[in-house]
């Protein structure tokens, strides 16, 4: 039976593979490369909803101002690879610095809000996130630093091994443009956050996180030291937003604060919670979602409203962000656990309207 199992999971893993490889050619051939560029930003997020995942789902910490570690890593890739300030440093060199500094300021975060928790904790971090736009927004003056709400761009593009990844390579006679090697850049490192975050799940530090996510005092009296593992959450969380951070920096060549408004913290958190909180399947489902079914929407909204009626009745971006909004408050009143939820996530749930049941 082991065996059996063995064998199918390798099958799976390798068609799943195959099918990963193939997939920007297949988007692309249908779909054409606007698509493809949508599916590399799916990917952005990916990375992005399980770096805070981490913090919420793993932790049960409450955070509301993740894009701040996003903007941290893509403006560190901005000021150290474009003509800004002159210098165009390597990015095997600016993205692990952005992941730092990203990292950084998530115990930077961390350290004043170890005492709070549930709306406290939310109100503080949505702050922090606002906070640190401002500062992007506001840095252009006596010196400019982020070039204000201008941006920054001119930034570099990825280069590895001597090839520009923001320019078409010809690869056995076919002529791949930068969607396509972005995408395969953005896949090898979503598989390396993916891995980071199932060891750390399944780790003593994972474990941790649990049991300080279900009751903090017991967590204490267990011996957990509760400062060091709150402070491992946020840094770790803001590591992989400020890896994402300066991949869209080197992807767009162009940031702006624009780009890390509050809309996307909360966006981030409902990719986790639609697609199950703590279930590292469920958070990359739940992120592929979002990013992809609004554009579905945007093309879809318009020409049906005018072959339908005519004429346009409702702007194709309301309408979007109206299904959606829509679509979301069902899903929490049919399936408040997310698309695929954890096991005790699961069982949490099932309890809950057990109790419910029998109180009513």
């Amino acid at each position: 039976m082991s065996k059996a199992f063995d064998s199918k999971q390798v099958g799976l893993f390798i068609a799943s593979g195959i099918a990963l490889c193939v997939l920007p050619f297949v988007v692309g051939g249908a779909l054409g490369n606007s698509w493809v560029r949508i599916v590399d930003f799916a990917l952005l997020y990916v990375m992005l909803a399980l770096g805070l995942n981490i913090v919420v789902g793993f932790a049960g910490l409450l955070d509301l101002g993740f894009i701040a570690f996003y903007a941290v890593g893509a403006y560190t890739y901005a000021l150290l690879g474009s003509p800004h300030f002159g210098i165009h440093w390597p990015f095997y060199v600016t993205i692990p610095l952005g992941a730092l500094f990203a990292a950084f300021f998530g115990i930077l975060l961390g350290t004043p809000v170890l005492r709070l928790k549930g709306d406290y904790l939310a109100i503080v971090t949505l702050g922090f996130g606002e906070i640190i736009r401002i500062f992007m927004n506001n840095l252009n003056a006596p010196v400019n630093i982020t070039n204000g709400p201008q941006g920054i761009n001119l930034i570099d593009p990825i280069r590895v091994a001597g090839a520009d990844l923001g320019s078409p390579i010809n690869l056995f006679g076919m002529s791949l443009p930068p969607v396509y090697l972005y995408y395969y850049l953005f896949l090898v490192l979503t598989v390396i956050v993916v891995i980071m975050a199932s060891r750390l799940q399944h780790s003593r530090i994972g474990r941790a996180w649990v049991a300080l996510r279900e009751d903090q005092i017991a967590a204490s009296a267990m011996g957990i030291n509760i400062r060091n593992i709150k402070l491992l959450a946020f840094a770790l969380g803001a590591l992989s937003g400020g890896v994402a951070g300066g991949l869209f920096s080197a992807f767009q060549g162009f940031v702006s604060p624009e780009s890390f408004s509050l809309l996307e913290s909360i966006m981030i958190l409902a990719m986790i919670v639609l697609g199950g909180m703590g279930n590292i399947a469920g958070v990359i489902l739940g992120a592929v979602v979002l990013t992809i079914a609004p554009e579905i929407l945007r093309d879809v909204i318009g020409p049906l409203q005018m072959k339908t009626m005519g004429r346009m009745l409702i702007d194709p971006e309301n309408a979007r962000m109206l299904l959606f909004g829509i679509a979301m408050v069902v899903m929490m009143l049919v399936r408040p656990e997310g698309m695929l939820p954890s096991k005790r996530r699961k069982a949490e749930f099932k309890d809950a309207k057990e109790a419910a049941a029998q109180k009513g």
